[in-house]
């Protein structure tokens, strides 16, 4: 029998394990609560287990590989919400399924069970046929179905099939295409069926345009459409609706940007008996022409509103023009931007009445802005110097927004960058914005090939018959050798440093070239452009034969947008040879070889609005240089051409240019007469014979030491699409063998200027020159041309 104190010894430690227990539960508790706390004030969960159901045909591992939730991972729940959502997409869009339900399950512990339910299509596709399919192979089809035997039977996406091929049938110009699903459109289906009626390709054989009266002529209208007439009813001019609905947005979208805001265009299709050729009518319905009601600027606070106002072109009563509103709006933005302003500014246009807009520019101030940091992505051969040194943007100045515009368009000139307008590719600046006044600028690049090799012709009255091998790198790196194969192979290898180099060879009948070409446009990352060059030319004249070989140095710098100069270094050596019987002395104390170093200094003004084809603006330069050598010689040009603009369509096209040229030239009495000035030919005075005007002694042209020439040139178009024009010309001039006037000649003519858009950008000039004034030996030349082929 136990004595009471093992009886109290007992009582003691059970009240203890009592205690202890209720400690330890507390304690639990406490680490529950705290858990919880913990879970709650993070946010996090953790997934348990992630479990696909339904699934009977498509295991479980590969349903999986579409899934990127967890198990044992901890999600924010905003995080885990997205993550379903984007899974859920995933698993539909691998068209495995016809529905995926996803749910979530909190367990006891917090964590959570991730469910997809999944529904099985009934059948898989056994087989795939599409009949009749005589113009579309099988694997274009399976790239524009997307279907493969062993997929999951889908009737919605045979359907959608359906049209796609369809589509792409009527995109070949088959209007009357029609697709039928013969099997695949019921769920029970085991096959997918097609039967394709392809029908015959209809050719667009007219083009008309009905109510255009006040704004353009048909032919112009035929510029602003894609769709075009099929050449001897059979080539190209393919009917393609989508494209003729786009032509109509397209023709209101001209007529609204050029005042007609009421315009409507519809259009018609007119086949011919066979359904095989088509006349397409698009009828204009042109409305009347708004004029400008007033023009007010709301919102500017930070400047005087006369000043704002000085800024608008468009005035008050004027034809609505969407160029000028559009020129508006960036000039507005400029004017703030250049004064390290940002503004945002767009137009709001209003119809008080009939006939009548009123144009409102809407400016959102902001703040300034300094620069931040200049991120650079997408040049991955490209240096990443290269671009810093183009953009002009330094980390602190201050941010002037205009100047992000212009560094694009400098990025843009290099031609190493992909440029595709019409799908928004092209080097971008993009502000990134913070709270802080220091901004971030991004800019985006995207590289292209840069090297080219091209073969092309060509033949002129000046030099006859030539060809041209042409190897030319823009993006050259003079000293980055390749380090492995794989450095050739991808194209590293000399390339990323922004350089030029460019290898040409021109064999002809009468010249021929042999030159190799380098260029540094940021010599020691400063903005002085060095181009060095090696050559090898050789020119067959009346006189003689003419061989330089030698190189060329030159530095230039831009000092503004409109001026630069330069320096430059000349040397060759100068073989005089086949000289003709009865030469004077002029030509047989030069014959053999001359050595030649000349030094030069040149400045530029530009202001031109255009390279290829100026309308407005000028070009003037002066050099001069000093002949050292076998002889010692001074040698000065002027040069200098001014455009105006006389007369443009409504729409601004078809501008009618006037020209104006003139060139002086003067050497020293020492000059040899490889140094001399000659002229005749094109691009001097036309009518007469290349070379074909200057002083003569014994049926030889010596060339004179004093050159001024004059030319007066109209330029007009004769085709809506500004591709040819008809030009008519006065030009004027004298070569003498000292300073003065003592044979003025003159010559006028006609010519044509022909656009081949397949040939490049550079016209074919053909003129027809009659001398009215001219010296007793000139050599006239009815006739001159200018063609040329590089491609």
């Amino acid at each position: 029998m136990a004595g009471p104190d093992r009886v109290s010894d007992r009582k003691t430690q059970s009240t203890a394990k009592k205690a202890l227990s209720l400690v330890a539960l507390l304690a639990l508790a406490a680490l529950a609560v705290s858990q919880g706390k913990a879970q709650t004030t993070t946010g996090q969960v953790q997934v348990a287990d992630v479990i696909v159901t339904g699934n009977r045909n498509v295991s479980t591992d590969r349903i999986m590989s579409f899934i990127k939730i967890r198990a044992g991972n901890q999600y924010s729940r905003e995080k885990l919400k997205d993550l379903l959502l984007e899974d859920d997409q995933r698993l539909i869009d691998s068209r495995m399924f016809r529905n995926v339900v996803p749910q979530t399950r909190e367990l006891s512990d917090g964590r959570i069970n991730v469910y997809f339910n999944v529904q099985e299509y009934p059948n898989l596709i056994q087989d795939i046929i599409y009949k009749n399919a005589n113009h579309i192979s099988k694997k274009e089809l399976e790239e524009m179905t997307r279907l493969r035997k062993g997929m999951p039977l889908d009737p919605v996406t045979n359907k959608r099939a359906v049209y796609t091929i369809q589509d792409h049938l009527k995109k070949q110009g088959r209007y009357f295409a029609n697709v039928v699903l013969e099997e695949g459109g019921d769920a029970g289906d085991k096959r997918v069926v097609f039967n394709i009626t392809e029908g015959a390709v209809v050719h667009v054989t007219h083009i008309r345009f009905v109510g255009n009266h006040d704004l353009a002529t048909s032919q112009r209208l035929k510029t602003q459409i894609d769709s075009g007439v099929a050449f001897l009813g059979l080539l190209g001019g393919k009917l393609v609706p989508a494209m003729i609905d786009s032509d109509v947005l397209k023709l209101e979208e001209y007529y609204k940007a050029n005042g007609f805001m009421d315009v409507r265009v519809t259009r018609e299709l007119i086949f011919n008996d066979d359904f095989r050729t088509v006349t397409v009518v698009f009828h204009v319905h042109e409305g009347q022409k708004y004029r400008i009601e007033n023009i007010l600027v709301q919102g500017s606070k930070s400047f005087p509103v006369d000043e704002v106002n000085s800024i608008i072109r468009a005035k008050k009563g004027e034809y609505y023009k969407e160029g000028v509103i559009s020129a508006d709006v960036r000039n507005l933005t400029d004017f703030y931007g250049w004064r390290a302003e940002k503004a945002m500014v767009k137009k709001e246009l209003y119809f008080p009445e009939p006939g009548l807009v009123r144009v409102v520019y809407e400016v959102d101030e902001m703040q300034k802005a300094k620069v931040g940091q200049i991120i650079i992505v997408g040049n991955d051969v490209t240096q990443e110097r290269v671009i810093r040194r183009v953009l002009g943007l330094y980390p602190g100045q201050d941010l002037l927004f205009p100047q992000l515009r212009i560094a694009e368009n400098d990025l843009a000139r290099l031609g190493i960058f992909n440029l595709d307008p019409d799908k928004g590719i092209r080097p971008t600046l993009t502000v990134l914005e913070t709270d802080s006044p220091y901004k971030d600028v991004l800019v985006q690049v995207q590289e292209q090939p840069t090297g080219s090799l091209m073969f092309g012709a060509g033949i002129n009255s000046n030099a006859g018959l030539v060809g041209s091998i042409v190897l030319n790198e823009k993006n050259f790196d003079l000293f980055r050798f390749p380090t492995s194969l794989a450095d050739i192979w991808e194209g590293r290898a000399f390339r990323g440093a922004g350089q030029e180099l460019r290898i040409e060879a021109v064999p002809g009948t009468q010249l021929q070239r042999y030159s190799a070409t380098f260029r540094e446009p940021f010599l020691f990352d400063l903005p002085y452009a060095l181009t060095t060059s090696g050559y090898f030319y050789q020119r067959l004249f009346n006189e003689d034969t003419e061989t330089r070989e030698g190189g060329r140095f030159n530095i230039a710098h831009q000092l503004t947008r409109a001026w630069s100069i330069n320096t430059g270094l000349r040397i060759e050596n100068v073989a005089i040879n086949n000289i003709g019987f009865g030469a004077p002395i002029d030509y047989t104390s030069v014959e053999g070889n001359n050595f030649l170093i000349a030094p030069s200094l040149g400045v530029t003004w530009d202001n031109r609005d255009s390279f290829l084809r100026p309308t407005t603006g000028g070009i003037v330069s002066a050099n001069f240089e000093e002949g050292l050598g076998e002889f010692t010689f001074p040698i000065f040009n002027l040069d200098g051409s001014y455009y105006f603009t006389t007369f443009q369509r409504a729409d601004g096209s078809g501008k009618q240019v006037i020209r104006l040229h003139s060139q002086f030239g003067w050497a020293g009495a020492n000059t040899p007469v490889y140094e001399r000035f000659f002229a005749g030919g094109f691009q001097s005075i036309r009518g007469f014979q290349f070379r074909g005007v200057g002083p003569f002694i014994n049926g030889f042209n010596v060339g004179g030491d004093f050159m001024l020439l004059n030319s007066l040139e109209y330029q007009f178009p004769i085709l809506a699409n500004d591709q040819l024009f008809l030009v008519a010309f006065v030009d004027s001039g004298t070569v003498e063998s000292r300073i003065g006037v003592s044979d003025y000649r003159v010559a006028a003519g006609v010519g044509l200027r022909i656009t081949v858009p397949m040939l490049g950008p550079v016209p074919i000039a053909l003129d027809f020159g009659f001398p009215i004034v001219r010296g007793p030996d000139d050599r006239t030349q009815l006739f001159s041309f200018w063609v040329g082929l590089f491609r």
